[in-house]
């Protein structure tokens, strides 16, 4: 374990990591049906704190950013006690736990909205494929609102509003979502942001606008060091196109620089570098999720990264999700459980908390 960069450890901001293996931030669908995260979560969290650092499911900060039905909110007195097990858990566990703020943006559905109203984006653009929904089906995108500027400064304060009740509930710090097609990626992108005025499309610093106030407000609320940003430029997913993402990130990266921030969470996509073009430019801690659109991470791929200095930290996500004790197995090379694919967005234990730890496994064979 001690010959591998991967079990190093490193100090970020204020909190020591045992290593340098983060689990990555992935939606999973255990929330009632009002946001709050239901009791398992916190056994999910919690079976996982050996995780230099964990970055929950994508939690929207209103209920105007809310993307899916039983995703998880922090909005409510009820949702920050909720996520306030799930922290406690965590810690009682010698974990360390960053919040994943995920405002949905165009993405969303009546049929799957609190509100029952229609999703907002930067444009009305909507998504290209159906979409999850209430009962368990699937229905075509609506063509979502394009938000007025009063709603785009709404949506800076909502995620103040959040990160506030983020701290409240006990989390080490807050990681802003601006990846993988949500809100703060839909001003960022050529095809999600057709708008004409200072938030569009005349040049970067317009589109860059949004992004800059939330992240601003949001370090300016809670302190630089416990707030985050999670980018993922030239990501295809759900229908997003950047076609020369290098101006828009370089200006966005440089200009959050100055800020301080605790950490950047990069994702390195084969359509875009965004190790080797934007690291120059940031003078923080790093955290690569070079796994996006490819095959999952292992542990060649991650000492890679580290041994190279291309990041400080690695993201591991779906290894995670059947291997609460990833760290351990990674270290000691063991193999890997398989994902229960059928119980992967239900609601309950199955398939969430129910994956044995290779030490269960031992001890099962022995007695």
């Amino acid at each position: 374990m001690t010959n591998s960069p991967l079990f190093t450890p490193f100090t970020l901001g204020t909190l020591d990591l045992p290593n340098r293996i983060v689990m990555a931030p992935m939606t999973r669908y255990r929330a009632a049906e009002d946001g709050t995260p239901l009791p398992v979560v916190a056994d999910y969290y919690a079976q996982r704190a050996g995780a230099g650092l964990l970055i929950t499911e994508g939690i929207w900060p209103s209920r105007a950013g809310q993307a899916g039905w039983r995703l998880p909110g922090l909005e409510t007195r009820d949702h920050v006690r909720g996520w306030r097990a799930v922290t406690e858990a965590v810690h009682a566990a010698g974990g360390r736990i960053y919040a994943q703020l995920m405002h949905g943006g165009r993405h969303g559905h009546p049929l799957s909205r609190l509100d029952g109203d229609l999703p907002a984006g930067p444009s009305s653009v909507p998504l290209p494929d159906r979409v999850h929904i209430r009962d368990g089906g699937k229905a075509d995108a609506p063509v979502p609102r394009t938000m007025t500027v009063d709603e785009i400064h709404r949506a800076v304060t909502d995620h103040v509003a959040a990160a506030r009740n983020a701290i409240d509930a006990g989390f080490d710090g807050v990681e802003l979502h601006g990846a993988n097609s949500y809100l703060i990626h839909q001003f960022l992108a050529d095809n999600t942001n057709l708008r004409d005025d200072a938030y569009g499309r005349g040049s970067v610093t317009d589109r860059i606008r949004f992004p800059l106030e939330v992240i601003t407000a949001v370090a300016d609320a809670i302190g630089p060091g416990r707030t985050a940003l999670r980018l993922s430029p030239g990501n295809p997913q759900e229908g997003m196109v950047e076609r020369d993402p290098g101006p828009v990130y370089r200006r966005l990266v440089t200009e959050v620089n100055r800020l301080g921030l605790g950490y950047l969470h990069l994702i390195d996509d084969d359509h875009y570098p965004a190790l080797t073009d934007l690291l120059p430019l940031w003078d923080g801690p790093v955290i690569a999720n070079i796994g996006e659109n490819r095959a999952p991470t292992d542990k060649a791929g991650g000492e890679d990264v580290i041994a190279r200095g291309v990041a400080d930290l690695v993201s591991y996500g779906r290894s995670f999700i059947a291997n609460p004790d990833l760290p351990e197995r990674l270290a000691a090379g063991l193999p890997l459980n398989e994902i229960d694919s059928a119980h992967l967005y239900t609601h309950g234990a199955r398939g969430y908390t129910d994956y044995p730890a290779h030490r269960a496994l031992a001890a099962s064979v022995r007695s």
